[in-house]
C-alpha cells in the first residue's frame, strides 16, 4: 500500500489566510493573528492534545482532531512551525514550542537551509534537512516504517509540496473568521480542483472541513 503525504487539521481563515507576517516568540502565527483565532475549533474537542481537563466536545471536529496521529509515522514542516529564528541556528537551546512532550510522537523532519544536529524530546526526534520536497519526502518515508507522513505546514511548506505535486490528501478547515492580509494558502479551494476531488462538511461549530484527495 502506498505511503500517503497527508495534509491534516490546517486550519485558514474564510479569505485563506493560515497565518500572519512578522512571526515572534511571542506571536507564533505573526504579528495581528491569535492562535485563537484559528484554533478554537480544535481547541474545544475533547481530543485536543494539550487537554488538561476531561471535557470538550465529541462531535465532528472531535473525529477530526482524534485521527490527528492515526497511521503517521513521520512529519514534514517548515522552519517557521518550528520556531521564530531566522537564517543560522544561533540559539540551540530553542528546542520548538511544544515544551518537553511534543504533539507528534514520530520522527520530525524539519526544513532548513542551515544545519543542526538533531535531537530527541520524549518520543519525538527532530532533523534539520535541506533539499527539494521529493528528497525529503523519501527520507520521511523511510523513517515512517510504512506509515503515512503527515506535512504540518505552515503555508509555505504546503504551497511547496503542493507545487512538486507531492500530495496526496488534504484535510483544510476553513473558520468563518476574515482575516485580510497574511500567509495565504489560496484564493479560493477551486484552484486546487485541477488535481483533487473536493468534499465540503460543514460543522455545527461554524468551521468547514475541505477534504480533498487525489483524482
Amino acid at each position: 500500500m502506498k505511503q500517503l503525504l497527508r495534509v491534516q487539521n490546517f486550519t485558514v481563515s474564510s479569505d485563506g489566510i493560515a497565518a500572519g507576517e512578522d512571526q515572534t516568540l511571542e506571536r507564533p502565527f505573526g504579528h495581528h493573528i491569535a492562535p485563537r483565532e484559528l484554533m478554537a475549533w480544535a481547541v474545544a474537542t475533547a481530543h485536543w492534545p494539550n487537554r488538561t481537563d476531561p471535557g470538550g466536545g465529541r462531535g465532528l471536529d472531535d473525529y477530526f482532531t482524534r485521527d490527528f496521529t492515526h497511521n503517521i509515522g513521520a512529519e514534514i514542516m517548515g522552519r517557521n512551525k518550528f520556531g521564530p529564528q531566522r537564517g543560522p541556528w544561533h540559539d540551540h537551546q530553542w528546542r520548538g514550542w511544544w515544551g518537553d512532550e511534543p504533539p507528534f510522537h514520530t520522527p520530525v523532519f524539519v526544513l532548513t537551509h542551515h544545519t543542526r544536529p538533531s535531537f530527541t524530546l520524549s518520543d519525538t526526534t527532530f532533523h534539520f534537512v535541506g533539499g527539494d520536497p521529493a528528497d525529503v519526502l523519501a527520507r520521511a518515508r523511510e523513517a515512517a516504517q510504512g506509515k503515512d507522513v503527515r506535512l504540518g505546514g505552515g503555508v509555505s511548506t504546503i504551497r511547496e509540496f503542493l507545487d512538486a505535486d507531492l500530495v496526496d490528501t488534504l484535510h483544510v478547515v476553513v473558520t468563518p473568521v476574515k482575516l485580510g492580509s497574511g500567509l495565504r494558502l489560496w484564493d479560493s479551494p477551486d484552484e486546487l480542483m485541477d488535481r483533487f476531488h473536493l468534499e465540503v462538511v460543514p460543522s455545527p461549530s461554524g468551521v468547514t472541513h475541505h477534504l480533498f484527495w487525489r483524482k
